[in-house]
């Protein structure tokens, strides 16, 4: 983990609730698809998560939906505004055991840490195939992005207004290896149920310190008590204990 001064080099919307941001400043820290950044926001007492969407030598790039007064305030914030950053949070994806043919699969806001997943898979030798879903076409985001990779995209939305009408479950048909994925927790749940193999699952929680002092994401596993900031984000599917 670091902490560091971070600048914006661009701010803008992908869909009405939907922006992407880049921070220039140190990465090095950032070492794993499926880690996460901590943002301050001036005036609020905790910081913000957000899921890293990719990174390059100098810069990180994050993209975030506005659901509350932090997220309000971060998409007013003008290219050149100075953030102070948490870089290299979470253990993120382990890619060793993804198999030939792994799967990702993404829901909502759940889909940009799997980006950063799919080009190392990709860039490993893997066939990569990814699910994104959504409500409603209006709401699709990064399609365009996992195809200039050379993934295979299906694109789910519940009301059928684009591509397969259903939920992601409804487009895991194809043979896969291993699974990938982030997305509500309903959602979790129910690839839980419909899949075949192994796999990992990304988890949101709302945190305190965001780097597993406080204690305050912690979770039943059935290995014990894990902390999502810490020992997650990510799950192993056989550790996952649901708890109705």
């Amino acid at each position: 983990m670091k902490q560091g001064i971070y600048r914006i080099t661009e701010n803008y919307p992908l869909t009405d609730s939907v922006y992407r941001m880049r921070l220039e400043g140190d990465v090095a820290e950032i070492t794993a698809p499926g880690q996460f950044i901590n943002i301050k926001i001036e005036g609020m007492f905790l910081r913000r998560p957000i899921s890293v969407f990719d990174r390059d030598e100098k810069s990180v790039t994050i993209i975030y939906k506005v659901v509350g007064k932090g997220t309000e305030a971060m998409k007013d914030m003008p290219v050149g505004t100075e953030l102070d950053v948490l870089v290299g949070l979470g253990n993120g994806y382990d890619t060793t055991v993804s198999g030939d043919s792994p799967l990702l699969i993404g829901g909502g806001v759940g889909v940009p840490p799997l980006y950063m997943l799919a080009k190392q898979l990709i860039a490993e030798g893997k066939k990569v195939s990814v699910i994104l879903g959504f409500n409603t076409e209006s709401e699709i985001f990064c399609e365009k992005d996992f195809r200039e990779l050379g993934a295979h995209v299906t694109v789910t939305t519940v009301d059928g207004s684009y591509g397969v009408k259903g939920f992601v479950t409804n487009a895991m048909n194809t043979p896969y290896t291993h699974f990938y994925t982030c997305g509500p927790e309903p959602m979790l749940k129910a690839v839980y149920k419909a899949s075949t193999t192994s796999g990992q699952m990304s988890f949101e929680e709302r945190m305190g310190c965001g780097f597993g002092a406080c204690m305050g994401c912690s979770c039943k596993t059935l290995t014990g008590y894990k902390r999502i900031c810490k020992e997650g984000p990510v799950m192993r599917k056989e550790e996952i204990l649901w708890e109705d």
